[in-house]
């Protein structure tokens, strides 16, 4: 234990010019006021000088520890779960897991020759701890961490050696450890273990099975598949109800090394729960099969949809868009007709006379189509404008702008529903008529969408649309707005945007939006009478409504962003409470019962968006696999619960059969100046081990200038001189 400074030429010529000048100053202090005190102030004075200028030095308070410890060294062997991929293949083309591969390594004879020179502390690296509470995770591999413990506790620690795949994927940073190793000499020998290109695989990917289906209409399963082997692949993918034996089947050819997405069109024709599995059967040469399936579970429910469909003259898509719906079993329809130039509304089964007039009674509609409407006689109110953006918003409906050729929608822009209209339109109010019709043309996102599905393939639903009737008047659309999905374009006119979006989708609060920018829908008839127009209607509506049907309960309807979430999502869940009397409860509190897999509970309270809606949220990060079960209840209806379970899946970061992350490792060694060293290189790397320099003493520095309790010291010196001098001066 010692002290040591580091002098300059320029800082030892700066203290002694200080010293000189302050002894001086302090020799004129005195003369001025000869007293005792004055002496010693004066004395105290230059000392302080004395260690500020000592601390110009930059002295250090050096302890050194020797090692009571024999040389040793660490060996961290990855035993996370990419470490089960099997690519490793032996000279007699038997293959092993890189875990296998670790412990063959280990009993290795030059590994065992070691041993008896050194102390050999052999660990596991275990997954990443990753959630809030620090138990056992499943996120992924952290390489830092162990060796920060190693080097935290190393006495007398020669090297470290790691073998692993170079798979790390948590937060930390382990080229910031090797920096700490290559400070304190502590090499890093790395051995990558595994393959340094991808095994030759089939992966089912993205597979996105919906949690319900209405009972006798079909829904959307989308999947891609990955080939990762160097030359085309056929396969064929399989989608099976467990339940019910339902089936079906599709031929995929996939080109060398790369990915194919698809969908299939699903029938629901089982009510209740449904155990789906898609998969790809195993081809001969697929070394890795466990992701060739995924199951997910498929409730089929029998709903009726409530629409509300709001215009101002009874114009043709008007009439066929409400006969549509009036004659769909999953449909319950009103309609609300304004017949500006007369005094009456429209009247007949299903009309209703006025706008409704409570939120308990508006809140009941999933679905809002809002045809040629405008403000005042020609339509709505703001404060009905108002209502139906929060309709969507905070009560997960739904909103379909019809514009017509009378422009009276532009007048909404001048309400709160402009932030709902997902495009930008232009002056010209009346839009544009055409000479001759024209078909709409389905985008690339358009031609996959459940929303424009009218034929049961992708290649049969783009003739489909190509041979409908085409429309003659479109809207004075300019643009779609940011965060809007256009699904149809107009088939020749562009401007400086692209070509004009005509049919148009957006996300609103808990809600969506729809717009479609023409009028002739209702032409579709023709030749095929209800086929593809009623279709095309009921996906409409279904789809508007889905987020709000997913909800699940009656006083509280708790909807959650994720229908299947990953472990590591963050749930945001959406209860719409309702009073005793079934209206929006406008006051009272919700609570969230929070159940996780392993049992243990908690309760939160949600916060209200909009009190006048009943809607409140909260968030709730999903941080292991397994059924999570949530009670929503309210101060209200606390009689009433809520409850809705979501079975999540295991969102590993480790993924089998990918490559080893072998420039990670070489860049870990170089850093903590070792070397990375591959395995039939063992021996030499033993007895490179051997020959290492014994770890020099382990030194603990204490920089004294820039020490709290130092600084602190000599503020304390400072106003122990200030007192002194106020008390000279009154003595």
């Amino acid at each position: 234990m010692n002290f040591t400074i580091h002098p300059t030429p320029f800082s030892i010529t700066i203290i002694i010019l200080v010293l000189a000048l302050g002894a001086y100053w302090c020799y004129l202090g005195y003369s001025r006021n000869p007293r005792k005190l004055t002496a010693w102030l004066e004395a105290l004075r230059f000392f302080i000088l004395c260690i500020i200028s000592f601390l110009l030095l930059q002295p250090e308070w050096v302890q050194v520890s020797n090692p009571t410890q024999a040389p040793n060294i660490s060996i961290l062997c990855d035993a996370s779960e990419s470490m089960q991929t099997q690519d490793v293949i032996l000279p007699d083309n038997s293959v092993l897991t890189r875990s296998e591969k670790v412990k063959q390594l280990l009993d290795h004879p030059a590994f065992n020759d070691l041993r008896n020179s050194y102390q050999i502390n052999v660990s596991d690296i275990c997954l990443a701890k990753t959630d809030e509470d620090n138990k056992a995770s499943f996120l992924g591999t952290d390489l830092a961490t162990p060796l920060s413990d190693q080097i935290k506790e190393a006495n007398n620690l020669k090297a470290i050696v790691l073998l692993s795949d170079g798979s790390h994927n948590a937060e930390t940073i382990p080229q910031e450890v090797a920096q700490r190793m290559k400070t304190r000499k502590i090499p890093l020998y790395t051995i990558p273990v595994g393959s340094e290109t991808f095994i030759p695989d089939i992966e089912l990917i993205d597979v996105k099975i919906p949690s319900y289906g209405i009972l006798g209409e079909t829904i959307q399963i989308p999947f891609s598949i990955k080939n990762s082997f160097d030359t085309e692949k056929s396969c064929t993918v399989q989608v099976v109800s467990e339940t019910s034996g339902q089936h079906l089947s599709k031929n995929i050819v996939i080109p060398p090394n790369s990915t194919i997405s698809d969908a299939f069109i699903w029938p629901v024709k089982h009510e209740g729960q449904d155990k789906i599995l898609i998969k790809v059967p195993a081809l001969d040469e697929e070394k890795l099969t466990q992701n060739n399936q995924n199951e997910a579970l498929l409730e089929g429910r029998k709903e009726s949809i409530k629409v509300l469909v709001i215009d101002s003259l009874p114009r043709w898509e008007y009439r066929f868009i409400r006969n549509a719906l009036y004659r769909d079993p999953g449909v319950e329809v009103n309609t609300l007709l304004f017949h500006p130039h007369l005094s009456i509304r429209g009247d007949g089964p299903g009309y209703l006379q006025e706008f409704p007039s409570s939120l308990d009674q508006l809140s009941q509609y999933d679905v809002v189509f809002i045809g040629d409407v405008g403000l005042g006689d020609k339509g709505l109110t703001l404060d009905q404008a108002s209502l139906l953006k929060g309709l969507v918003a905070n009560q997960a409906s739904g909103i379909i702008f019809l514009p017509g050729s009378l422009g009276n929608q532009n007048e909404l822009k001048k309400t709160e529903l402009e932030e709902l209209i997902p495009v930008i339109t232009t002056d010209d109010i009346k839009g544009t008529r055409e000479a001759i019709p024209l078909p709409l043309s389905l985008t690339k996102e358009g031609q996959s969408s459940l929303l424009t599905l009218l034929a049961d393939t992708e290649e049969e639903n783009v003739k489909v649309w190509n041979s409908l009737p085409g429309f003659n008047w479109f809207a004075p659309v300019k643009r779609a707005k940011a965060g809007a999905s256009v699904l149809a374009t107009h088939p020749s006119i562009s401007n400086e945007f692209g070509r004009l979006p005509l049919l148009i989708t957006k996300p609103f609060g808990n809600g969506k939006v729809l717009y479609m920018a023409t009028d002739s829908a209702w032409k579709w008839r023709r030749g095929v009478e209800d086929l593809y127009h009623y279709r095309f209607w009921g996906q409409v509506a279904r789809w508007m409504s889905y987020q709000r049907k997913m909800a699940a309960g009656e006083a509280i309807k708790l909807i959650p962003s994720i229908e299947r979430p990953n472990t590591g999502d963050v749930l945001h869940m959406v209860a719409m409470a309702k009073d005793k009397m079934g209206a929006p409860m406008s006051k009272g509190d919700v609570y969230l019962e929070i159940t996780k897999p392993d049992g243990t509970t908690s309760l939160q309270q949600l916060q209200s968006i909009n009190g006048t809606w009943g809607s409140y949220a909260g968030n709730v990060k999903i941080n292991m696999p397994g059924t999570w079960k949530f009670k929503a209840s309210s101060s209200e209806t606390p009689d009433k619960p809520t409850n809705l379970e979501l079975t999540t899946g295991n969102s590993s970061l480790e993924k089998l059969g990918q490559p080893i992350n072998l420039n990670l490792l070489e860049e870990l060694s170089r850093i903590a100046q070792g070397r990375c060293i591959h395995d039939e290189d063992i021996e030499k790397l033993c007895e490179e081990l051997k020959v290492l320099p014994t770890p020099p003493p382990i030194q603990k520095r204490m920089l004294l200038w820039c020490n709290p309790y130092v600084l602190g010291g000599i503020l304390l010196l400072l106003a122990g001189f200030w007192v002194g001098r106020k008390l000279n001066g009154t003595l």
